[in-house]
């Protein structure tokens, strides 16, 4: 899907393409991958690269076509290992022709052109398109992380009350996701510096410069402190299940031995051998009494020496 928008004063919506606008493209077809190549001339291979989902942020020229790649945020709407990762935003520049590409419909983008059209102020150039896409990502980690929190409260809150492992997989995830996040963020921040000095970058950008700094280092340390606390909750959590194990293990070993005594009682009495209770009328009631005793006793030693 294409959208032709024109970025002077207000961000507003035109039905073809003209010199100096913007022309975002969402989960782009075949049909409009061959329009954007053929009509501009972009090179091929940028489009391949924008859908590759592992490909790390970048920039890269090519016969005048400058490519950058940002990694934004995306949660999958379908049951995943990963419900929380990151995908590649394409944004492609020579002259008067500015593309932004994504093969992922994601609630950044939307949240992006709604809010520019209430901000009423447009964009400047491409730099400014550029650096204020670099500030939504930003910010969008920042909501991601906060979603991240509170499952990560709610599945502890279950795991206190009763550890199974669906919570325990649901914190598998989520670690998942924070690896992938702190991964595209730290390659966004060696982006964004580079492109400083490449970019013609003015003062008004310098300012938006300085506050997407400071975003993606709140998004940074975030996502790192979140990712500490649950690998603690995790190797809290694999102890207490250790702990457990061991607990029953015990209370079956310490069982088992108890009820050893009392067998070793029933099979002694129970060969064919000269015991003096052949012919006695009490003998099995004798077997019984002593296996009783002999079982109380272990219990009582075991329980002395707190291994029950």
């Amino acid at each position: 899907m294409k959208t032709f928008w024109n970025i002077e004063k207000n961000l507003t919506a035109i039905k073809e393409w003209q010199p100096n606008c913007w022309i975002q493209v969402t989960c782009p077809t075949d049909e409009d991958q061959q329009e954007l190549e053929e009509r501009f001339n972009i090179p091929d291979y940028f489009l391949s690269d924008i859908s590759d989902t592992d490909e790390r942020a970048r920039y890269e020229y090519d016969d005048g076509w400058m490519l950058i790649i940002l990694r934004i945020p995306y949660v999958k709407e379908i049951r995943s290992r990963t419900p929380y990762t990151t995908v590649p935003l394409g944004i492609i520049h020579k002259r008067d022709v500015t593309i932004t590409v994504c093969y992922y419909e994601t609630n950044m983008m939307i949240d992006f052109v709604s809010y520019q059209q209430k901000r009423g102020a447009g964009f400047t150039d491409y730099v400014d398109l550029t650096f204020r896409l670099f500030l939504s990502s930003a910010v969008w980690y920042l909501k991601r992380l906060k979603q991240i929190s509170t499952l990560i409260e709610r599945a502890k809150h279950n795991l206190d009350h009763n550890v199974n492992n669906e919570s325990l997989i649901g914190l598998s995830r989520l670690q998942d996701s924070l690896t992938y996040f702190i991964t595209s963020i730290r390659g966004n921040e060696t982006l964004l510096q580079k492109l400083k000095f490449k970019l013609q970058v003015d003062e008004l950008d310098a300012d938006l410069i300085e506050d997407v700094n400071i975003e993606m280092s709140q998004a940074r340390e975030t996502t790192s402190i979140y990712s500490d606390i649950l690998e603690s909750t995790m190797d809290t959590y694999s102890s207490i299940i250790n702990n457990n194990m061991n607990t029953t293990m015990r209370t079956l070993t310490s069982v088992t031995i108890i009820l050893m005594f009392s067998t070793l009682v029933a099979s002694l009495f129970g060969m064919n051998l000269v015991n003096g209770m052949e012919h006695s009328s009490y003998g099995f009631v004798i077997a019984i009494v002593i296996s009783i005793l002999v079982s109380g006793i272990t219990w009582w030693i075991l329980r002395f020496k707190r291994l029950l």
